[in-house]
């Protein structure tokens, strides 16, 4: 089993694609490419967090899109996941938490739809995985607070904070292990 993590799909979002300069001429395109990209590395035991913002639709489209994606699947809700509609399909998820704190292998991370700069442990080589802020001005005080709290203490093994939404380079619309989103380091 391979643990995946993935943020800010926005599944059936018009806007999204602008706003991130995605490069997709619609959400159809946009969708089938993210479902494409998934099932290309997700295997049927593989679980995979989801930080947040999954679908702007209902509750049967949220059934459709989660049906056609391969293995487990926990979400880690966001800004824009309907509460009405995660609580209707909360049972096609393993777990559904506004926060989590797991073990990946031996490294333990936290999660959270939103970057926390100070996260529970992160002088103490913990590894902290968001989404939320995209690619925008938002991202740049996340990593400029990173930055910051590594030369505080200076050590490299500080603030491991990692931005994994799908419009992120290193992400490219595919969930990705840690060791691969850690590479952003």
């Amino acid at each position: 089993m391979t643990i995946r993590y993935i943020a800010d799909m926005h599944f059936d979002h018009a806007d999204i694609i602008a706003y991130d300069d995605r490069p997709f001429d619609s959400t159809e395109e946009m969708n089938e490419a993210m479902i494409a990209n998934w099932n290309a590395v997700v295997g049927p035991e593989d679980l995979t967090w989801i930080l947040g913002d999954f679908c702007v639709g209902g509750p049967d489209r949220w059934a459709e899109l989660l049906g056609r994606l391969n293995g487990r699947k926990c979400l880690i809700t966001g800004n824009h996941d309907d509460p009405d509609t995660v609580s209707v399909v909360s049972n096609l998820f393993e777990e559904v938490a506004p926060y989590r704190e797991i073990t990946d292998g031996e490294r333990h991370v936290v999660l959270c739809h939103y970057p926390i700069p100070s996260f529970r442990n992160h002088y103490f080589g913990w590894y902290h995985l968001y989404g939320h802020v995209h690619t925008a001005f938002e991202w740049g005080v996340a990593k400029n607070a990173r930055r910051l709290l590594r030369n505080l203490y200076a050590r490299e093994d500080v603030c491991r904070m990692v931005n994994a939404g799908v419009m992120v380079p290193c992400v490219d619309y595919t969930p990705r292990t840690l060791d691969e989103l850690a590479g952003q380091l």
